[in-house]
């Protein structure tokens, strides 16, 4: 096995769901999605996110999307307009945990996504 950072295997959107945030993470290939399934843990996303997130992490998979979407529960500090947090709508949580540090199968390479001559999945970048 060896570690690679989540963002190398995945993208992923965020924003607020009242007090909660939601962070969607896509992989960009079924290897990286099954990677996904295994690692990305309710535990394991509450952990990396340490005091950010002060309620339950509830995890629900989108396999036709490839993707695993989560909702993290009083993590805003009140909301949007109650909050006096920087990001009290959840925008940089995507990028948060896209720093996650993740273990993947040594014989496994992300896709160069972003590369001159890749592609995408469905077509050309």
């Amino acid at each position: 096995m060896k570690k690679l950072p989540l963002y190398a295997i995945a993208h992923a959107r965020s924003g607020d769901k009242g007090d909660g945030s939601n962070v969607g993470v896509l992989a960009y290939d079924d290897a990286g999605y099954e990677i996904l399934r295994e690692w990305l843990t309710p535990a394991r996303v509450k952990q990396h996110f340490g005091g950010i997130v002060r309620g339950d992490v509830e995890r629900f998979e989108m396999p036709n999307l490839k993707a695993l979407n989560f909702l993290l529960h009083d993590s805003l500090g009140g909301s949007g307009s109650a909050s006096l947090k920087t990001d009290a709508q959840g925008k940089t949580h995507a990028m948060a945990l896209l720093r996650m540090e993740v273990e993947v199968p040594d014989d496994y390479e992300p896709p160069q996504i972003g590369t001159s001559g890749a592609t995408a999945p469905g077509g050309e970048l």
